[in-house]
This record gives C-alpha cells, sequence and structure tokens, in this order.
C-alpha cells in the first residue's frame, strides 16, 4: 500500500469517524488506481479495531471507491480511460450547477473566507499542488449551495475521481501547473457576481486536472501499475 496520511479517528462514534476519515483520504487523492489495500492496515493507520473499518469498507466499495477480489484484498479501481471520461464530464456538469446556487447564498464574508484558505497552506506531504487546501476550497464553496440533492452526488463523484487526482499530482506535469490560478479567477467572479466568469473559470480548473492524463500517450497508467505491483509485493509479504 502507499504511504496515504489517514488522520486517527474519533473513538466516541467508531463506524462514522472510520467511513468519513477513508471518505475524506479518497476524496483527497490518498489512494492512486491499482493501489492494494487490507484492513488490517487501515485500522492501524485509524487507530481502531478491524470491525469498523469493515463496515466502512463495505460502504466504499458499494459507492465505487474500493473493490473487493476475490483474494479477499481490497482494490482501488485500476486506470480506465473512459471511466475517467465519464468522470469529467459529470463532474463538469453537477459543479457548475452547484456553483451557480452557490452564488445566489455566498456574501463577501463567505468569498474572504474562500480566499484565506488559498493563502493558508497545509501540512501535505506532496510536493506538487496542495490536496488538502483544493479539497478544503471547493467544498467550502459548494457547501454554501445549501443543495441536499447535488452535494452529496458531487461528493460521490470526488470519491471515484480522487485516485485519478492521485495520478494528477504525481504526474511530472504538475510541477508546472498554476494550482490556484481557476481558484482566484473564481473568487474575482464571485466578487463581481459573474455567473458566466466563475464557471467558465471552474471549467477550466476541473478541465485542466483531467488534461494531464488524457492529453496524448499519458505515463500515469504504467506508473500506476507499477505503484500496484509494488503494494501487491508489500501486501503479500505482510501477510
Amino acid at each position: 500500500m502507499t504511504g496515504a496520511k489517514i488522520l486517527p479517528i474519533d473513538q466516541a462514534n467508531l463506524r462514522e469517524s472510520a467511513y468519513r476519515a477513508l471518505h475524506e483520504a479518497f476524496t483527497r487523492g490518498e489512494f492512486a488506481p491499482g493501489d492494494v489495500l487490507s484492513l488490517r492496515s487501515l485500522a492501524e493507520q485509524l487507530g481502531t479495531s478491524m470491525t469498523p473499518v469493515r463496515e466502512a469498507v463495505r460502504r466504499l466499495v458499494a459507492e465505487g471507491a474500493l473493490i473487493d477480489t476475490r483474494s479477499r484484498t481490497l482494490l482501488v479501481p485500476p486506470f480506465d480511460r473512459q471511466r475517467m471520461t465519464d468522470l469529467k464530464s459529470a463532474r463538469l456538469a453537477l459543479e457548475a450547477i452547484v456553483l451557480d446556487q452557490a452564488m445566489d447564498r455566498i456574501g463577501e464574508a463567505e468569498i474572504d473566507a474562500l480566499a484565506r484558505i488559498l493563502e493558508t497552506p497545509t501540512e501535505d506531504e506532496h510536493s506538487g499542488p496542495d490536496l488538502v487546501q483544493n479539497y478544503n476550497f471547493h467544498f467550502t464553496l459548494y457547501r454554501h449551495s445549501g443543495s441536499e440533492v447535488l452535494l452529496p452526488m458531487v461528493e460521490a463523484l470526488w470519491l471515484q475521481y480522487g485516485a485519478y487526482l492521485n495520478l494528477i499530482i504525481n504526474h511530472e506535469a504538475a510541477s508546472e501547473i498554476a494550482e490556484h490560478q481557476f481558484h482566484y479567477e473564481i473568487i474575482d467572479a464571485l466578487k463581481s457576481g459573474d455567473r458566466d466568469a466563475a464557471k467558465a473559470a471552474l471549467a477550466n480548473d476541473i478541465e485542466r486536472s483531467f488534461r494531464v492524463l488524457l492529453s496524448g500517450d499519458h505515463d500515469a497508467s504504467p506508473a500506476a501499475a507499477e505503484t500496484s505491483a509494488a503494494a501487491r509485493r508489500k501486501e503479500s509479504a505482510r501477510k
């Protein structure tokens, strides 16, 4: 398994806490396509027994973030170009609607809070763009939509998109990304109330992340395969 960063959980509500911690780790891109995980290693990182982790994993399997294989190991779905293209299309459609709804409710103080997220680095260990900062920016914005229907759908898309985000962030082109260019364009559009500009900036942000892997013959898939193979060897040695 890769060195994913998962925070220890609140022991007061183990089942839900285990699920939320793993859900957030997947959404932030802590795991790559093809990664092999085990209940034991996840439980150790969460600081709990395997029972709440087992229940959390069942939910993640149902939501498409994990595959429960015949060998009883847990597999992050391998790289699939069509799956990634579908995720991009769904994100472009739904997040534009959620952004539009958020603009009906967001105020100056909330916009300033979004800007502060971009100005406050996290302790994310990746050398490229800050995954936690990216997650916090988008979902702080989207929660202002107040949509009890669309927001869970966006969260479900990000849950499956997270593995591809991991590939993007570790791609050689990641260091060339001006990570907050479109985030600041979104903030400027929010301040002026320009919906078209806000949606255009959001679409550019989403398109850019996928373009890293979809343009030409990317090298992320072979890298993911090697990561997967290494993870399998490590997992086999652990058993």
